[in-house]
């Protein structure tokens, strides 16, 4: 992908069109059952990072909305990482309720199946009662692989590609990014009354920044590029990658609070430990609804978890390698994390207020322009596998 950094000479922008899009799609409940079926069932998805998972018998739990399903996701003795519904194969209680912890074995409060870390039954009370074979009663697994130290899970039984093979032309790039070797991270959770798309499409724009972040965005402005656009956008399909451009001088447009806190830490944050990346200004969009800025001092990750047809939950991670080594890393780390919510805060109320407004039926179709290229390519994608799936189940 382009990786240019310096300058603005936009890469010419990939033609899509100029078709309307069907507004239905961002608030219908057939229409998201459809996405869910065809896509979410179906589709690598992240679950988490490596570092959740330091050693044998470490464990997180995972809500999935989209799938009605609670995973455990742990660390076996063999060090390998594996993904299991939390559900006792007895009479389906939940195993627990816990959102992390360590611990080799699970087990059932209701009538103490006992599972191990790998999800084997090891002990059931007057198992020899039930005509059964352990073998036979371990915890459903789900699939799950490791790429660039991002967990990933899909819950078709029998995935047709490998993680790998799904990123494509990504999967390159991401393995050398801060995150493949994030010892820790920060994170903000937040739910919004909007469609996934909807919410996932306003990071996919710049078109927007002038009006939603006239400050906060400043450091993307500057009279060569005044409104903040992308160096380059490059379809994948189904994923897509941009060139994030950042003015040269927006040094000399920070408060003193910014230079404060980007200066006193943006040698520090990751403490000269990454190796040297060749993707520091490159946007990576993972179909469906994950990207990761691959900044080294902001190495940025945005998931957008569906829950219904208007209402989403996203996680922002930013990963970082080592602890907090000096008062200095430490301050620039929270002020990283500070910036972006403050920033992420801005879009919220927008984001709803286009929900509202689709969902009021008032318009047939929404229109994207050539900058907003990536959410046209994402609509496109989604009603793509959809339309596959409805082939694929005879809906047609």
């Amino acid at each position: 992908m382009n990786v240019q950094t310096s300058g603005f000479e936009p890469a010419p922008i990939p033609d899509l069109g100029n078709a309307p899009i069907p507004a239905k799609a961002y608030y219908d409940p057939e229409w998201f059952e459809l996405e869910r079926q065809a896509i979410f069932l179906r589709t690598w998805f992240p679950a988490g990072h490596v570092c959740e998972l330091p050693e044998p018998g470490s464990f997180i739990r995972r809500e999935f909305e989209f799938a009605r399903a609670s995973l455990l996701i742990s660390r076996g003795k063999d060090g390998e990482i594996r993904a299991f519904h939390n559900v006792c194969t007895h009479r389906g209680t939940q195993l627990t309720d816990e959102t992390e912890g360590k611990r080799n074995t699970f087990s059932c409060r209701y009538h103490m199946w006992t599972f191990g870390n790998d999800g084997n039954l090891l002990s059931a009370p007057d198992f020899e009662k039930f005509g059964l074979e352990k073998k036979d009663c371990a915890l459903p697994r789900v699939a799950c692989e490791v790429h660039g130290g991002l967990i990933f899970i899909n819950f078709d039984k029998a995935p047709k590609q490998s993680l790998v093979e799904f990123l494509g032309p990504l999967a390159e790039g991401m393995s050398h990014l801060p995150c493949a070797h994030a010892t820790n991270f920060s994170e903000y959770v937040y739910e919004i009354d909007a469609n996934w798309k909807l919410t996932y499409d306003n990071f996919q724009e710049n078109y927007h920044l002038r009006f939603i972040h006239p400050n906060t965005g400043k450091a993307t402005f500057s009279a060569a590029n005044p409104f903040g656009y992308p160096a380059a956008q490059e379809l994948h399909d189904p994923h897509r990658t941009q060139t994030i451009w950042t003015n040269p001088d927006s040094a000399s447009q920070m408060t003193a609070t910014q230079m404060l806190g980007f200066g006193m830490g943006a040698k520090a944050l990751l403490r000269g430990d990454v190796p040297e990346n060749p993707f520091n200004r490159a946007y990576f969009a993972v179909f469906p609804s994950f990207f990761m800025l691959g900044s080294t001092g902001n190495n940025f990750s945005h998931t957008v978890y569906p829950i219904g047809p208007e209402k989403s939950r996203g996680v922002i991670r930013i990963y970082w390698i080592n602890d907090d080594q000096t008062p200095g890393t430490r301050y620039a780390r929270e002020f990283t994390l500070a910036v972006t919510r403050d920033v992420h805060s801005e879009d919220v109320a927008v984001i709803q207020a286009g929900q509202r407004g689709l969902a009021s039926g008032a318009l047939e179709h929404i229109y994207f322009q050539e900058q907003e290229v990536l959410c046209r390519h994402l609509y496109m994608m989604v009603a793509k596998a959809v339309e596959e799936y409805k082939v694929e189940q005879g809906l047609t």
